[in-house]
């Protein structure tokens, strides 16, 4: 059905290396490529300016997913007994019939974690993993997350809920390297802790941030003058678009 195929990824690292461009600049339509429809939190990145390269774990579940409130205090127990640096986004409908963010997490363990954490409604992805001070992503797993972090050499921890999540979480941990994989079918305290603590001090988190490095390279070669990506967007604008017009 689909003969030629034009692989142009990372579309992020593209739109950034086409800037120079002052047909791109002109173009408000690669401003829409950023847009979402929740409130971003930008005072986070100031939180993030003051702590060390590679000390805080970054979470996100996206802007889909919908947690059961068991598998939330599962998941903030984890976090609190790693005794590492976090930054959490928890959307005001990530937990069923629970809405108000202030209330999701019991007082116990938000007191456990406070002086080394910080909470939040959502954030700008693309300006937190691009941090100095982030060196991790816990995430579901979702496609443009998964390619946000390899674009910014950022190791994952993979926590997928359904559908193609299952095999992205595969190809991070198993294929690329880049990740590690959570294998339990649900949430349990004791896998985050103890994955939290190896990707952010453990040998395997040194092997996977080489990885990451690795493959941040290759995308942002893939996506340079020359570059594969280049090439093939080039292809499909000669071969596709001005051959249809």
């Amino acid at each position: 059905m689909y003969p030629k195929l034009y692989t142009i990824g990372p579309l992020d690292l593209l739109l950034q290396n086409q800037t120079s461009n002052s047909s791109v600049k002109k173009n408000n339509n690669c401003e829409a490529l950023k847009c979402n429809l929740w409130k971003e939190e930008s005072e986070c990145l100031k939180w993030l300016d003051s702590k060390q390269p590679n000390s805080v774990l970054y979470v996100n579940f996206g802007s889909v997913i919908v947690m059961r409130p068991e598998q939330l205090i599962e998941l903030a127990w984890g976090l609190a007994n790693s005794k590492q640096n976090f930054m959490w986004v928890i959307r005001g409908d990530l937990v069923i019939n629970r809405g108000n963010i202030n209330t999701i997490l019991p007082k116990e363990i938000t007191e456990e974690i406070k002086e080394r954490s910080l909470i939040l409604g959502w954030c700008p992805q693309e300006e937190v993993l691009k941090h100095p001070a982030v060196g991790g992503f816990l995430s579901h797993c979702g496609w443009n997350s998964t390619i946000e972090s390899i674009s910014n050499g950022v190791p994952m921890i993979c926590c997928p809920f359904f559908n193609d999540q299952m095999l992205h979480r595969r190809f991070v941990s198993r294929e690329w390297g880049c990740g590690l994989a959570m294998e339990s079918e649900d949430v349990k305290r004791d896998e985050v802790e103890r994955l939290v603590r190896e990707l952010m001090e453990g040998e395997e988190g040194v092997k996977v941030r080489g990885q990451a490095r690795k493959w941040k390279k290759m995308a942002q070669e893939a996506t340079r003058a020359g570059g594969s990506s280049i090439l093939n967007l080039d292809k499909l604008v000669n071969e596709v678009l001005l051959s249809e017009s």
